[in-house]
C-alpha cells in the first residue's frame, strides 16, 4: 500500500547514471517527464527537449518544477512558447520575461491566442516604466495592440513610429482617436498621415476629436455625407463652435 496521501504527486525519477542526453529523444510520457524532472538536466539538454513538439503537458510541468533549469531565462521562454503548455505553467511565468521577450511572444505563430494576448497585457502594464528605447523599438516591431498603446506615448517620435507599424490596423487607429485620455500631437498627426487620414471612419474619428485642427475639420466635414455627420453629432462630445458648423453643414447639403 502507497504511504501516499490522497491526491499527493509522486516525483518521477530516473537511475542516477541514465543518460539523459538519449533519452530526452524517448517516446515514453513518463521517461520524458522524469528527464524533466532531473536535478541533473542542464539549460542546453532543457532547450533541446523542450525543442520537441510533440513534448508531453507532464514533461513541461515538470520542467517548470525543476529549478536547476527553470531558473534560465531561454528555458522560461521556450516554455512559454512551446504549443502544449499547460495554461497554469505558461500564464504566471509571462511576469518573469524581459520585454523583448513578451514582444518575441506576442509575434510568434504558433502561440495560443490567449497567451499572446497576456504577454501584449504585461508589456501594455510596463509602458510607464520601460526605457525611451525600449517604447521606440516595440512602436515598430511589436503586435498592432502594443503598438496602439504607444500611440498615446508622451514622446511625438514614438507615437510617429507606432502609426508606421505594419501591423497597425484602422481599428486601432479610431480607437485611439476616441480614447478619453488622446495625447494633443496624436490627431494632427494622423491628420497628416497618407494612409490613415483617407479612411472613412479614421474621418469620423478626427471630426468627433477635440485636437484635430479646425481647417482639417472644416476640410473632412465637407467630404462626409450628411448621414455620416449626423452620426458624430449623436456621439461625440464636440466644442461649441464644432456642433454648429456641422449642424449647419447638416442642414445645407440637405438643401441640395
Amino acid at each position: 500500500m502507497s504511504d501516499l496521501s490522497p491526491g499527493a504527486r509522486k516525483k518521477p525519477a530516473l537511475p542516477p547514471d541514465a543518460p539523459l542526453d538519449r533519452l530526452i529523444h524517448d517516446s515514453s510520457p513518463e521517461v520524458l517527464a522524469a528527464v524533466a524532472a532531473d536535478h541533473r538536466l542542464t539549460e542546453d539538454l532543457a532547450l533541446a527537449l523542450l525543442n520537441r513538439r510533440d513534448l508531453p503537458r507532464e514533461a513541461l510541468e515538470e520542467l517548470n518544477r525543476n529549478g536547476g533549469v527553470a531558473k534560465h531565462r531561454k528555458v522560461r521562454l521556450a516554455v512559454v512558447m512551446h504549443p502544449r503548455a499547460p495554461r497554469h505553467v505558461s500564464v504566471p511565468t509571462i511576469r518573469h520575461l524581459y520585454t523583448f521577450e513578451l514582444m518575441q511572444v506576442a509575434l510568434f505563430p504558433s502561440v495560443a491566442a490567449d497567451i499572446k494576448r497576456a504577454a501584449e497585457e504585461a508589456l501594455i502594464s510596463r509602458m510607464g516604466t520601460i526605457s525611451s528605447g525600449e517604447r521606440m523599438a516595440l512602436a515598430k516591431q511589436s503586435s498592432g495592440r502594443v503598438a496602439a498603446a504607444l500611440l498615446h506615448d508622451p514622446e511625438p517620435r514614438i507615437m510617429q513610429a507606432a502609426l508606421l507599424n505594419p501591423r497597425m490596423t484602422e481599428i486601432l487607429i479610431v480607437k485611439a482617436l476616441r480614447s478619453q485620455e488622446p495625447t494633443g500631437h496624436l490627431a494632427p498627426a494622423i491628420c497628416r498621415h497618407e494612409k490613415w487620414a483617407q479612411r472613412h471612419d479614421v474621418k469620423m474619428a478626427l471630426l468627433a476629436n477635440q485636437n484635430t485642427p479646425f481647417a482639417r475639420v472644416l476640410q473632412i466635414a465637407d467630404e462626409l455625407s450628411p448621414r455620416a455627420l449626423k452620426d458624430v453629432l449623436a456621439n461625440s462630445r464636440l466644442s461649441a463652435n464644432v456642433k454648429s458648423y456641422l449642424l449647419s453643414l447638416v442642414a445645407k447639403k440637405a438643401r441640395r
